[in-house]
């Protein structure tokens, strides 16, 4: 596995794709023909639901299908993973969501986060966005791992993983263009002026996002590249020639 730098999350809930009940799941779902199979037959687009959530303030089981609109929480030691179209959302323990609707019923427009932590993958599309406490990202087609750290009074973090992301943090704007992990820090008070900054890869992998790409028939960026870039230690990218490092980004 990839390595990782973790801060206040544990080893098991960075490789929950390891897991049996996950991989059968997932096998399961690419062979009855996905999201498209699912919606058609009226089945659950819940591919794997660990624990205890809640769906609109009652209890969700595993037969239920997630809607844009529903309210998401996930309880301690709780893991939640569905399909919306073309987007899969890994949702982590002690997570409050909102998957706000988009053109269509099929289509979320905003991911609104209250707690937590979500890894997600998005196909191509326009006008979605993440929205936490403290940033707002624009979401192209692309891959994101974004958490909300209540022990620091809300501050955010997000990563692209691949993509093209808006950032907006206070007065702050940015756009972020990956192929290999790029992440910041939305503020909660101006550091150095700034509520928008650069920031490690923590708390994911690269497998965490391939196995979510794979369950909407997509493949991520390095791996169409067929290469995992430059290695910092800590398995992510650092400075790759001809991408742009967060702390240039900002500074121009």
């Amino acid at each position: 596995m990839t390595q990782h730098s973790l801060q206040g999350r544990s080893e098991s809930e960075v490789s929950w794709f390891q897991r049996r009940g996950f991989l059968q799941a997932a096998a399961g779902w690419t062979a009855m023909g996905g999201f498209a199979a699912a919606q058609a037959q009226s089945r659950s687009n819940i591919v794997e639901l660990v624990g205890d959530a809640t769906l609109n303030g009652s209890r969700l089981r595993a037969q239920q299908a997630v809607q844009t609109g529903d309210e998401i929480v996930t309880g301690p030691g709780s893991s939640l993973i569905f399909v919306v179209g073309s987007s899969a959302f890994h949702v982590r323990q002690n997570s409050r969501i909102t998957v706000e609707r988009g053109a269509t019923l099929n289509a979320v427009s905003v991911l609104r986060m209250i707690t937590g932590a979500v890894v997600s993958v998005w196909g191509k599309g326009t006008s979605r966005q993440i929205i936490t406490p403290t940033m707002t990202a624009g979401i192209r087609g692309t891959g994101v791992y974004t958490e909300i750290f209540a022990n620091q009074d809300n501050r955010s973090y997000f990563c692209n993983c691949y993509g093209t992301v808006e950032m907006a943090a206070g007065n702050d704007k940015t756009v972020s263009r990956s192929s290999y992990h790029q992440a910041f820090w939305g503020e909660v008070q101006p550091k150095e002026g700034r509520m928008l900054t650069p920031a490690k890869a923590i708390n994911h992998t690269d497998e965490e996002l391939e196995y979510l790409a794979k369950l909407v028939d997509q493949q991520t960026a390095w791996q169409i590249l067929g290469k995992k870039g430059v290695k910092d230690g800590k398995g992510y990218m650092e400075e790759k020639e001809g991408q742009m490092h967060p702390a240039e980004m900002l500074g121009r």
